[in-house]
């Protein structure tokens, strides 16, 4: 018989295969995340490199009975800021694409797919004032989609 933690396995491997999108690979599970305790900054960078300020803006990644969802969708942060993407459950990716962000300067390229509870992606915020679309590719058409406003 598959214990729970078996069939959680094959759960996300069954979701990592149908939510195949932009990046390759999981990140890195073990490294540091906390933004401030880095010498250099956070990367990847929204907009030009900056140093952190300190103040991290955390935004859980979420896959259940209610649906894919950022939670919260909508960030106000300041250049310098970070904003903490912290899986959740599910298996999702996070992308400022062009096309929703016409003229926008110094986007990243799309997030790894985050697989495993607790993985993050960390963006600094170094874009002039304005307001970002982020999303996440597989599930976008779902409705996980969200908005960054630099002030």
């Amino acid at each position: 018989m598959f214990s729970t933690m078996k069939w959680a396995a094959v759960g996300a491997l069954v979701l990592a295969v149908g939510c195949k999108g932009a990046g390759s690979g999981a990140a890195d599970p073990g490294a540091a995340s906390d933004a401030t305790a880095a010498a250099a900054p956070a990367q990847p960078t929204l907009g030009s490199a900056i140093q952190p300020n300190g103040t991290v803006h955390e935004v859980k990644l979420i896959a259940d009975a209610r649906g894919a969802r950022f939670d919260p969708t909508a960030i106000t942060a300041h250049p310098g800021d970070v904003v903490k993407f912290v899986l959740t459950s599910g298996v999702h990716n996070v992308h400022f694409p062009p096309e929703k962000n016409p003229g926008a300067e110094g986007l990243p390229p799309a997030s790894d797919q985050l697989q495993l509870p607790g993985q993050t992606y960390e963006l600094l915020v170094g874009a002039k004032p304005g307001t970002y679309h982020f999303q996440c590719d597989p599930h976008a058409a779902l409705g996980m989609v969200g908005t960054l406003t630099v002030q």
